[in-house]
């Protein structure tokens, strides 16, 4: 993977990094620049393409994000997004395993690092591989953008592959917990249900429904091609122009996700009952969508409770031996969703002794607010991510997806600048702001031994807190 400077970090993280216009270039409408990348739109069909050359070794990264994930299913195409997904590495009218061309193929011969995941707002493909096969790289995924095959006969057997990855989930009290919280806390919103989706929707939903999914969201004006690395922008968008720029528009206005979850007036609750070892407790509240000024003083203060072993929740729970670890988990996404805060529990805890403490501390930093050596400390380690995660072509075109779904790339680079304005008081703020007894779901994860039929006696319900 190609390594970063520190110089270009440093010019990716600052807000300052303006840059003069590029050159004109036909067919193209150049839109702007920033932390050294460049945004344009193809005229023909509305299509964002974003650059950012570096030419320290000869590797590129491709990445296609398209605008559409869980949170444009309903009930009966839940999971669709996901199974649509593995689909589009099955075959086009063009390209297929028996032509010897598929998309596996062809990777594969040139040593290409590739997938494709999805979420709740996006779903993206991308390839890391030696900048020579840019073009194939390019006209394939152009390809698969319209020309997809789309076949039951491969339908059914992902199907099961897909079935397999919903099983695992809930075998990990973790995952299973925060798909109970999120549907508990979700009435209306489609982030109710989980990117995997629902098991019946996931064994029956048709070819024909996958289709018609398919041919609503994926079009050039719903996606954004972001290419990283050892290339030439002019030749870069030539290939753009080539192969994307022969589809039109979607015929259609995409559909827009309208539905707003309505207020929560009262705490709510969740257990899971299932195989395992040890317990968890988890708290979730609301907390605002990725864009929202508040967002940057919600991550802080998740991660002063949470992160690290001088975090408040840890010298609490872990240094006393009744968790064995404290993880926050603060939503990055378009619309308004959850922080939760996790602590996996110790043997000999209990649910009751554990959420209670978790509460208390809550409370405490809500009544008497936090230092700024938390606040400082917080701040550093976030940027300290920042540039680790920005490791590489792959990492950065990664993170940038990250914000591309969220609603504005440039996020990417203006994020670290919003850390560094976060304060004492406006942590202490989004603490009384959201983390409230009537916006929160609280789960417990409760672990059965093999065989049992129901927990152990001790385990009762805690009463919710007061606001």
């Amino acid at each position: 993977m190609m390594k970063r400077s520190l110089m270009l970090f440093a010019l990716l993280v600052s807000a300052q990094a303006m840059f003069a216009a590029p050159a004109p270039v036909e067919g193209f409408t150049y839109v702007k620049s920033l932390g050294g990348i460049d945004e344009y739109r193809l005229d023909s069909n509305g299509l964002q393409i974003l650059l950012l050359p570096d030419h320290s070794v000869p590797v590129v990264t491709f990445m296609v994000t398209y605008r559409v994930g869980s949170r444009n299913e309903v009930t009966g195409t839940t999971g669709a997004t996901h199974i649509l997904e593995h689909l589009m590495f099955k075959g086009t009218t063009n390209r297929d395993r028996a032509k010897g061309n598929n998309v596996d193929q062809l990777l594969e011969r040139t040593g290409a690092q590739y997938n494709a995941t999805t979420f709740l707002d996006r779903t993206n493909y991308y390839e890391t591989l030696g900048s020579e096969h840019l073009t194939m790289v390019v006209e394939m995924e152009a390809d698969r953008m319209r020309n997809l095959k789309l076949d039951d006969n491969d339908r059914r057997p992902e199907m099961t592959v897909v079935r397999n990855e919903f099983e695992r989930g809930e075998n990990s009290p973790f995952q299973a917990l925060i798909k109970e919280i999120f549907q508990a806390a979700f009435t209306a919103h489609p982030y109710h249900h989980s990117t995997i989706g629902h098991r019946s929707d996931i064994e029956k939903v048709s070819i024909g429904k996958l289709r018609e999914f398919y041919d609503t969201f994926y079009w050039p004006d719903n996606a954004t091609t972001t290419v990283i690395g050892d290339f030439k922008a002019e030749d870069a968008l030539g290939l753009i122009k080539k192969f994307y720029g022969v589809y039109p528009k979607a015929p259609h206005p995409i559909p827009e996700m309208y539905t707003e979850e309505p207020e929560q007036t009262g705490p709510r609750r969740v257990t899971v009952k299932r195989g395992g070892q040890l317990g968890v407790v988890a708290l979730g509240f609301k907390s605002p969508a990725g864009l929202h000024d508040d967002w940057a003083s919600v991550e802080i203060l998740s991660n002063i409770l949470t992160d690290g072993k001088n975090s408040r929740l840890y010298r609490a729970l872990t240094d006393k031996g009744l968790t064995t670890t404290v993880a926050p988990f603060n939503g990055y996404f378009r619309d308004p969703s959850l922080s939760i805060i996790f602590a996996a529990m110790a043997p000999g805890a209990t649910h009751e002794q554990v959420e209670k403490i978790m509460l208390e501390e809550i409370e405490r930093l809500k009544k008497d607010g936090v230092t700024q050596v938390e606040v400082d400390a917080a701040v550093a380690k976030q940027i300290a991510d920042l540039s680790f995660q920005r490791d590489g072509s792959f990492a950065i075109a990664g993170q940038l997806n990250e914000h591309i779904a969220t609603g504005d790339w440039q996020n990417f680079v203006l994020v670290g600048d919003k850390y560094k304005k976060v304060t004492p008081a406006s942590v202490q703020s989004m603490a009384n702001k959201y983390f409230n007894a009537d916006q929160s779901t609280t789960g417990w994860f409760i672990p059965l031994a093999p065989g049992a039929a129901k927990p152990a006696p001790t385990q009762t319900a805690a009463k919710p807190a007061a606001k």
